[in-house]
């Protein structure tokens, strides 16, 4: 059996949300990549800005508000195994309030040490984007 030929590219945000040496992640609840540690994060609503779908996804998926303080890149993520693209438009941004609560897309919410969470993702970009977030938050 081949793999299904991937739908349209899908506008999506994703959010490195750093406290002091921590960054927040969730544990996916839905495709793609269904029970894997990841960023917050998700599609981008008709009419709706990046940086508002950032904070409102940012919002619904962890209970978490947040600061942005710029975007780190544009990766595509495509999923041929699950057919489906996504053109994700990663922020970086700094907390300001509320305590991690899972909802929506996810199962879990949490604040973790960068090393932590470097370690538990399982896709190289989503490291590579966890790394740039955090050096641009903690640059002066």
């Amino acid at each position: 059996m081949t793999n299904p030929r991937p739908t349209a590219p899908v506008p999506a945000v994703g959010v490195v949300c750093v406290q002091g040496d921590r960054v927040l992640m969730i544990r996916r609840g839905t495709p793609p990549r269904i029970g894997q540690w990841s960023l917050p994060g998700g599609r981008i609503e008709p009419g709706e800005k990046a940086v508002e779908a950032a904070l409102r996804e940012l919002r619904e998926e962890t209970g978490v508000s947040a600061q942005i303080l710029g975007l780190i890149d544009v990766v595509d993520g495509i999923f041929a195994d699950e057919g489906r693209h996504y053109v994700l438009i990663d922020y970086v941004a700094r907390w300001i309030a509320g305590e991690p609560v899972a909802g929506d897309d996810a199962v879990e919410a949490v604040f973790m040490p960068v090393e932590e969470a470097l370690a538990f993702v399982s896709w190289d970009e989503t490291r590579r984007i966890i790394t740039a977030g955090v050096g641009m938050a903690t640059t002066p």
